[in-house]
């Protein structure tokens, strides 16, 4: 079932976190950002939303890190539920795609619930003082991938937040796959 991220809750300031990435790593989330910002983009392995446009997510983390904006991105899934979205498998996606960026494992999904994540992907974009200015989709892109030439969303805003420290005020949602999240029962 596809679930739709809220808005952005603009200046809204996050929580850190140090989680294990791929690399074999314990990383700070907030300490991947650029001098002009930093990109948390929740993703997962399995989603047919995340695998039409990890190549466009790659693409725009490195055009992004040369303007300054930092990127990370994270798993919360559970795995156990959700086995191509093991550790180990997350390593194979990463390693698949050249990821450019720590992809970090939110195992205990304390980040993904401690930030309001909800689908996969969902991308939160943070201006230099960590203050939330994007929290939409990354192009019109949905099941599929979209043709070329569509305008970069999360792209085109970060290039404003670097510019401005702010923001569009318009901003179209991200939809993908809902969070799998483990039963709390």
């Amino acid at each position: 079932m596809a679930a739709i991220a809220p808005l952005c809750d603009f200046g809204w300031k996050p929580t850190d976190a140090r989680l294990i990435g791929v690399d074999g790593e314990t990383r700070s989330i907030l300490d991947q950002a650029g001098e002009n910002g930093l990109v948390v983009a929740f993703i997962c392995n399995h989603c047919p939303y995340v695998i039409a446009v990890i190549d466009r997510i790659v693409s725009d983390a490195r055009d992004l890190k040369e303007i300054g904006v930092g990127f990370v991105a994270i798993s919360s899934n559970d795995a156990a539920a959700y086995p191509a979205d093991s550790f180990e498998n997350m390593k194979l996606f990463a390693a698949k795609h050249g990821f450019p960026f720590p992809y970090l494992y939110d195992e205990d999904q304390s980040v993904a619930r401690d930030w309001g994540a909800v689908c996969t992907p969902d991308f939160f974009g943070f201006n230099g003082a960590m203050e939330l200015q994007y929290r939409g989709r990354l192009d019109a892109s949905r099941k599929q991938t979209g043709p070329q030439g569509l305008r970069r969303d999360l792209y085109e805003a970060m290039r404003q937040v670097r510019e401005t420290g702010k923001g569009p005020e318009e901003q179209t949602a991200s939809m993908g796959c809902s969070i799998k999240w483990r039963d709390m029962a």
